[in-house]
């Protein structure tokens, strides 16, 4: 990568800077505004949602809050940087700041594919083994758990740092994942960060299907939990999460493989709106999480409600309003498991 003054030279990835006409720079533009505003407001909702509301505080919902930092972190610094190269039709803000931006990017997209699988394995140990649930999953190993995570995210994220895989893509107006920088390294980082978690994740959900299913069709076995209805939507909630990541993040994965096999007979192959098209939908896969939440989640609809009622009468910090004298009084605190092997306990 060539640093001229101040200003990277797109020369240096063998690609000059796209002239396009303006109204594709613009929809891009105000595709990443959307995305920024939504990811920002979605996620912040999200996190207050449980720092609130005491039905939300629980071992699962750690996770949560965890997925809504990462999705966070991109909005917050590479993201608006990318705006900024849009606009000025280039990179313009200077090594190091490139540098920084892929890292934070990659960083947010290992971290979430990390926390998505941590949610399925959470969701897989409290359907499939309740009884073993609040001993696997108590605060302190919840805990210790998110914190394995961002620590895998960070280790694994590092090696980019040295094998100079994090380049200014005019194409796509963004430092990121030069995917043709080192084949090797290409063809791990999409097994190890992608394709690996996503048969683990796709390994719970099957399994949880498959008690659902036995459960309805009553041939589940006796020493197995009972499901609730709100335990399944629940269940469900994420697995629209996993299933909408998996769609935004597997066109940008796969052509990043199939570069890395053949980079001389692919590259050529691919057009560049697919190219373009297939990372802008990565880069709004960020914002999606937060609105499945609220669509499809009743206590986290209701808290963004409760949120937005306290924001707008400066209440937010004052008062919370999930956990009055009232709610204190008739509520009790309930554990995980009752006597019949039921689940209780509210999260997402």
């Amino acid at each position: 990568m060539i640093i001229n003054g101040s200003h990277l030279n797109s020369s240096a990835t063998g690609r000059a800077e796209p002239n396009r006409p303006p109204w594709v720079t613009t929809t891009l533009g105000f595709l990443l505004i959307f995305t920024i505003v939504v990811d920002i407001l979605g996620n912040l909702l999200v996190i207050f949602s449980v720092y609130r509301n005491k039905k939300l505080r629980n071992a699962g919902n750690i996770f949560v809050v965890s997925l809504a930092v990462a999705d966070l972190v991109v909005a917050i610094y590479p993201y608006p940087l990318v705006l900024t190269s849009i606009f000025h039709n280039g990179w313009n803000l200077g090594y190091m700041h490139c540098q920084i931006s892929g890292f934070l990017m990659g960083v947010s997209v290992i971290g979430s594919i990390f926390n998505i699988t941590g949610i399925a394995i959470n969701r897989y140990c409290y359907i499939c083994h309740s009884l073993k649930y609040d001993k696997l999953y108590s605060d302190k190993n919840s805990v210790c758990y998110v914190l394995l995570i961002w620590a895998l995210t960070v280790v694994a994220i590092v090696p980019n740092l040295f094998v100079g895989s994090l380049q200014y893509d005019p194409r796509v107006y963004s430092c990121t994942f030069e995917q043709s920088a080192s084949s090797a390294y290409t063809i791990a980082v999409v097994f190890f960060h992608f394709i690996l978690p996503m048969m683990i994740v796709t390994y719970c959900y099957l399994r949880i299907w498959i008690l659902v299913i036995q459960v309805r069709r009553r041939v589940k076995p006796d020493n197995r939990p009972k499901l609730t209805p709100h335990d399944v939507r629940n269940f469900v909630t994420m697995f629209v999460v996993f299933v909408l990541f998996a769609v935004c993040w597997a066109p940008l994965n796969f052509i990043g493989l199939a570069v890395a096999i053949d980079p001389d007979t692919v590259v050529p192959l691919i057009p560049e709106w697919l190219f373009v098209a297939s990372y802008f939908m990565a880069y709004f896969n960020s914002c999606l999480n937060a609105i499945v939440y609220g669509v499809l989640n009743q206590n986290f609809r209701r808290e963004y409600k409760r949120i937005v009622v306290s924001v707008c009468t400066a209440r937010i910090f004052f008062q919370d309003s999930s956990n009055d004298a009232a709610e204190r009084l008739k509520s009790k605190p309930s554990p995980l498991m009752t006597n019949n092997n039921q689940v209780k306990v509210d999260s997402v």
